[in-house]
């Protein structure tokens, strides 16, 4: 069943013609016919209102302007799965990070402060 949110793909002629995401739907002033607002998705982006019937919303072929046109729902196609999961990823060890002081004591560089420097309290 077709409903607001969404996406149909319009057929003009029996060839698709635009993919399209249904707005709203909701009741004309004659019985059984709906207004239903479509945003076109294509490059510009545009908003059209179609008064329809049920069962064009659903799908069934109908003609505008003498031309046929239908709206076809469209589904996303189902995710496959893998017969077999796939391996788990080897957790690493993660590396010891030595402190400034580590750093220091074992001969490493030494951290120097960009704020501290800035403002002249790192100067020896």
């Amino acid at each position: 069943m077709t409903m607001e949110n969404d996406v149909v793909l319009i057929y003009y002629e029996d060839k698709p013609m635009s993919f399209a995401r249904i707005e709203e739907i909701r009741p004309d002033v004659k019985k059984n016919w709906y207004l239903v607002r479509l945003l076109f998705l294509q490059i510009p982006l545009q908003t059209v209102t179609w008064i329809l019937r049920d069962i064009y919303i659903q799908g069934e072929e109908f003609t505008m302007g003498g031309k046929k046109i239908r709206l076809d729902k469209v589904v996303a196609p189902a995710e496959e799965i893998p017969e077999e999961p796939p391996a788990a990823p080897q957790q690493k060890k993660p590396k010891k990070t030595k402190t400034k002081t580590e750093s220091n004591a074992s001969g490493g560089a030494k951290v120097v402060s960009l704020a501290d420097r800035k403002s002249g309290k790192g100067k020896k």
